[in-house]
């Protein structure tokens, strides 16, 4: 015959189980939502930087981490549009905080920014095409010296000593954090003097010829702002 003790140990054990099978159903959710469902738009708080440049009418506007998987998926697509479309392509860095060497990464494309702009894309370009192999900080200053010697570039042993290029990183990080960016890469196909929407997310990719078509035609009779000087 069962105690008294053990009757009242087993309902304990049990009920603990239960509440530990809900917890972890309530905690699956919003992974299940992210996978089977389509994501939501991301919030927009602060629009004001979601404008194509000066003397654009189209633009896309990207936020990416450097060492995220899905912005290496997107990257290669992101570059075909732009040059298919002859349009701008605005990166800007996101990088989180749980990615042990993608800060690095963005301090490094800026420093090859100031040699030239294409030289600065192309290695954020080869940092995404080679992404799974740079394992570590140390596999990334490897990586960046032979870009740069393949490049004729001379890296320099401290690439950014007085912060400025860490610092432009940051700003670009509080400028997705003003608008609401919630996830990497976010995506928008942005216009200028629009008839339609100022500016539209790219959730599911394979439409992002679609949009940028669509707002090519809402923008086509508009004028085109140049920048001042």
């Amino acid at each position: 015959m069962q105690s008294n003790h053990a009757q009242a140990v087993f309902p304990r054990r049990a009920s603990l189980l239960s509440v530990f099978a809900a917890v972890l159903a309530l905690s699956a959710t919003p992974y299940a939502r992210a996978q089977f469902n389509a994501p939501p738009t991301t919030p927009v708080h602060d629009p004001a930087a979601l404008k194509p440049p000066a003397g654009a009418r189209v633009a896309i506007i990207e936020f990416e981490d450097m060492e995220c998987p899905d912005c290496a998926n997107a990257n290669t697509l992101l570059k075909e549009a732009a040059a298919k479309y002859n349009i701008p392509w605005v990166r800007h860095d996101f990088p989180l905080p749980f990615h042990p060497w993608s800060f690095q990464a963005a301090v490094n494309a800026r420093w090859f920014d100031t040699k030239t702009k294409k030289l600065g894309d192309d290695y954020r370009d080869a940092v995404f095409a080679n992404q799974p192999s740079i394992t570590s900080l140390e596999v990334l200053r490897q990586f960046t010296e032979n870009y740069a010697k393949s490049h004729n570039v001379q890296l320099p042993f401290a690439i950014d000593p007085q912060g400025k290029l860490a610092a432009a990183v940051k700003a670009d990080y509080a400028l997705g954090q003003r608008i609401g960016i919630e996830h990497t890469p976010t995506i928008w196909v942005s216009t200028s003097n629009s008839k339609g929407a100022p500016f539209v997310e790219v959730v599911d990719r394979t439409k992002l010829f679609q949009l940028i078509d669509q707002a090519i035609a809402d923008t086509k009779s508009t004028p085109v702002k140049t920048a001042r000087k």
